[in-house]
């Protein structure tokens, strides 16, 4: 009974990890979520597809009104979806 619920919560961890998108992500994705526009990235757009295709995620720093940021961004089947952490 330990090894099949230790084999269920193993099995769970690796489902819930980030996995690369069935289907790349563009630019034009990438720019609709408006962080190039509020944000001030260091990162290239290049770079971050290149890592949210191969990932599936991906967390920036930024400044966003000389405050400095964390945005992660999720490729989910829906889109790309943005989240705002403060440093």
């Amino acid at each position: 009974m330990k090894t099949l619920s230790a084999l269920l919560l193993s099995i769970l961890v690796l489902v819930s990890c980030s996995l690369a998108p069935e289907k790349p992500f563009t630019k034009e994705q990438l720019y609709k979520t408006g962080i190039y526009t509020y944000f001030a990235v260091n990162d290239s757009p290049e770079s971050v597809l290149s890592a949210i295709n191969k990932d599936g995620e991906v967390i920036l720093s930024a400044k966003y009104r000389n405050r400095d940021v964390w945005i992660k961004l999720l490729g989910k089947l829906e889109g790309i979806t943005v989240q705002i952490i403060e440093k």
